[in-house]
């Protein structure tokens, strides 16, 4: 069952210079209990995404399109309602727990916030909820932890408050940005793994966003890969791994080493992702691909079906897929 249906969301900033996209068209379903993940180079538009389809971005940033949730288009609902769907019906892990987390209010009264705004539990009660969901993502000693402030917590510990406030709603969806930034692959994995085992807990979705295609391959079924604002490639985790077939995705995975190969000189990615104000004719990527001709220069590749469930953006698929991920 489909739990949300995104179409043509688009994310606009006005400045100086005018107009600029950040969020161009994305367009993507999310069923119950599934993980999907949206990766990308920094600043290709996922964090973006994410604050968009809760509204979450204010003037000079404007938002288009439809995020249907329950029937219910979030981008054309009232402020007042907005806010019951935010924090309870989906939930969001910001990306750096140190500045999303308030340094002058203790954890207890962090995870209040969404109780009481979210729950008809009395003080009492979300006192011993707050206990209860520390509990959950594994912190220690979470009676006496409730009064510490986040400078009191490792960066492993912060990430996991976040998580708790995220889940003191009891979301159906939960929005992961970047949930293991700067944390050391031990927590990561310990993090990653919590997030999986909430799921199959609580049967909420998950839209993790993330630049780590290590994490996509453990945690997701589904990714969506974004670039300059769009998706350019969409489909299941094992074919999009194992058949790229938009030249940029074939250089992020062939860019990681893969154990059990014979050792050689991994693909990169030439030049750097265009400016959001001075976007190139055409294929946004064509600057940086090898497999450029004089359409990609004029025209914008279509987000086109190739396969049941597989979705790309390139004139020239079939060539980048015949290429594989070798020099």
């Amino acid at each position: 069952m489909t739990t949300l249906t995104v179409r043509d969301l688009t994310a606009t900033f006005t400045g100086p210079a005018g107009p600029v996209r950040a969020v161009d068209g994305v367009s993507f379903e999310i069923g119950d209990g599934e993980i999907i993940g949206l990766v990308g180079e920094s600043g290709s538009g996922k964090s973006v995404t994410l604050r968009s389809l809760l509204r979450m971005l204010r003037p000079p940033g404007t938002v288009s399109g439809s995020v249907v949730w329950n029937g219910v288009d979030l981008l054309a609902l009232p402020e007042a309602k907005l806010r019951a769907v935010r924090g309870g019906e989906i939930a969001m892990i910001f990306q750096e727990p140190m500045t999303a987390l308030n340094p002058v209010l203790t954890v207890f009264q962090q995870i209040d916030e969404t109780l009481a705004t979210h729950t008809d539990l009395s003080k009492a009660a979300r006192k011993a909820r707050a206990v209860d969901l520390l509990d959950l993502v594994g912190i220690p000693a979470a009676t006496e932890r409730l009064d510490h402030y986040p400078h009191e917590f490792s960066g492993g510990m912060r990430q996991r408050v976040m998580i708790a406030i995220a889940l003191a709603g009891e979301p159906r969806l939960l929005l992961a940005d970047e949930p293991t930034t700067a944390l050391d692959v031990t927590i990561q994995d310990q993090i990653l793994k919590l997030i999986v085992d909430l799921r199959d807990r609580l049967g909420m979705s998950v839209i993790l966003v993330t630049h780590d295609l290590g994490v996509v391959a453990q945690t997701c079924s589904r990714v969506a890969v974004m670039y300059a604002g769009r998706i350019v490639e969409s489909g299941s985790v094992a074919s999009l791994f194992a058949e790229p077939h938009h030249p940029y995705t074939r250089g992020l995975l062939g860019s990681v080493p893969r154990p059990g190969q014979e050792r050689q000189l991994l693909l990169s990615i030439d030049g750097t992702p265009p400016s959001l104000a001075d976007m190139p004719q055409g294929c946004a990527f064509h600057p940086r691909c090898s497999f450029k001709t004089e359409i990609c220069m004029a025209e914008r590749p279509p987000l086109a079906s190739i396969a049941p469930g597989r979705l790309v953006a390139c004139f020239h698929h079939e060539a980048v897929a015949a290429a594989g991920l070798s020099r």
